[in-house]
């Protein structure tokens, strides 16, 4: 195979590889990108993608189920509802397809060219790729690493047969009658939640003392209350130690040390991600670590001059917009643009039933040295939230107590992802309480909660 010589070579193709590569072509920046999987990563091909299609349905099926029970207040009533998953599955798939297809186009059209396939540094300019149709090698003024994450597997439960990861779970074809999900975080309860949805009995097992640790409690409250409604078993302070002799039942150390036999057809582990910084030749070069990430700069920049990395092979958190921010600012750099990011604006959102959504700083992060502000109000006296069940939740603002300066802004309830544009867009324009509260929010929103909140911390509030 001829050799190929470019100015940028992007290793990876999801979020932050891509988006990297498109902004790179747009400018004009002859840009090859590698990876060895279909176009989006983890996020787009196993991950964010899925996992919200497969919350959707759990979604639906459970409203209607409910409707069946005579649960429902709103006087609706239907005949008991069936799932086939399979296809729910082939619908999922047909979705992350269509986006395979718009994420290639996308490279097309900005003139990138991909090469499929996995990469290996020879070098801090040279990669080898082996492709289909054999070795390719890539010369670059300019690297960027884009390596992203994988699910960690435990010593003693490894994945296979019964014991899965978050990418087998959302390729099942049938519900599982009883499902034990290891580890409390967001991936965990937002998988075990749906199935609990679809009818299977969930455990989840938690080493710490409570879920979602790194979330405040307050804001975690909701979400805990919804899981016993759903009848999910939660068990914190728990480490689950193994299968049993006959591979039907993980074994649980409970946090006063006696061990439960809980009877189980599959195991979800979702104890964390890991970065990617092996099999891709990163021993022949000489890069800076942070723990097991590598380690970079305000501008992406590694140790190694001409190559820079982005997303989760960087660090937490490991959240796709990150990547995508830090491969569109990489990308206008190595054009020769002035580029900055300020990390402190990413926002986090947890697709728990209810939402998490948080940005910037929580009531506790905020700086000692001064007074701060912090307004809360509750979903339950919100008109909107109230005509859609979703009453269980509150939307808070954290501001300086001296000049009004929004810190930080946290919300849980039903559909409050939506609202993580406009309280990111808060905190990027360094926005004041005055701001939010002289802002006009429609009637009736959920939204308006963001704006009763921030009167709340001025101490007008209207509605509560």
């Amino acid at each position: 195979m001829k050799d190929i010589s470019c100015k940028l070579l992007v290793i990876g193709a999801g979020p932050g590889g891509y988006v990297c590569a498109i902004r790179a072509g747009q400018l004009g920046i002859d840009t090859v990108i590698v990876d060895a999987g279909k176009p989006g990563g983890t996020c787009l091909n196993v991950g964010c993608i899925p996992s919200k299609a497969l919350i959707h349905a759990a979604e639906e099926y459970d409203r209607i189920v409910h409707l069946t029970s005579g649960q429902s207040p709103l006087g609706i009533r239907t005949a008991k509802p069936e799932i086939d998953l399979s296809e729910t599955i082939e619908w999922k798939d047909g979705i992350v397809r269509r986006l395979n297809g718009g994420v290639a186009a996308l490279l097309k059209r900005a003139k990138v060219k991909m090469v499929a396939g996995w990469a290996r540094f020879r070098d801090g300019k040279t990669v080898e790729v082996e492709t289909e149709t054999g070795r390719q090698i890539i010369h670059a003024d300019t690297i960027v690493i884009a390596t992203g994450s994988a699910p960690v597997a435990l010593p003693n439960l490894p994945l296979g047969d019964r014991v899965i990861s978050s990418t087998e779970a959302l390729a099942l074809t049938s519900v599982p009658q009883r499902l034990a999900v290891i580890g409390g975080g967001y991936i965990g309860l937002e998988l075990g939640t749906a199935f609990a949805k679809l009818g299977a009995t969930v455990t989840i097992v938690e080493a710490q003392d409570r879920i979602l640790p790194l979330y405040d409690a307050e804001l975690t409250r909701p979400v805990g209350k919804r899981l016993h409604a759903l009848g999910v078993e939660v068990l914190t302070g728990a480490k689950a130690k193994g299968l049993a002799r006959a591979g039907d039942a993980l074994l649980v150390e409970a946090g006063n040390g006696r061990e439960v036999s809980l009877a189980v057809d599959r195991v979800l582990v979702t104890v964390g991600r890991k970065p990617v910084t092996q099999g891709w030749g990163i021993e022949e070069l000489v890069l800076d670590m942070d723990g097991p990430f590598i380690r970079i700069g305000e501008r992406c920049e590694t140790s190694m001059r001409g190559i820079y990395a982005v997303g989760d092979v960087t660090g937490e958190p490991m959240l796709a917009h990150r990547a995508m921010a830090q491969g569109e600012m990489v990308a206008e750099i190595v054009a020769g643009h002035k580029r900055v990011w300020d990390k402190r604006i990413i926002p986090a959102v947890c697709f728990t039933d209810p939402e998490i959504v948080t940005v910037g700083l929580t009531p506790d992060e905020a700086p000692r040295g001064g007074e701060v502000r912090v307004g809360l109000f509750p979903y339950s006296a919100n008109g909107r939230a109230m005509t859609r069940l979703g009453e269980d939740g509150f939307v808070r603002v954290v501001a300086r107590a001296d000049n009004h300066l929004v810190l930080g802004i946290q919300a849980v309830g039903q559909g409050v992802s939506e609202l993580a544009a406009a309280f990111g867009l808060a905190l990027e324009m360094g926005a004041r309480l005055e701001d939010i509260a002289g802002t006009i929010h429609a009637h009736p929103t959920q939204g308006e909660a963001f704006q009763e909140a921030a009167l709340k911390g001025l101490g007008r509030e209207l509605h509560h």
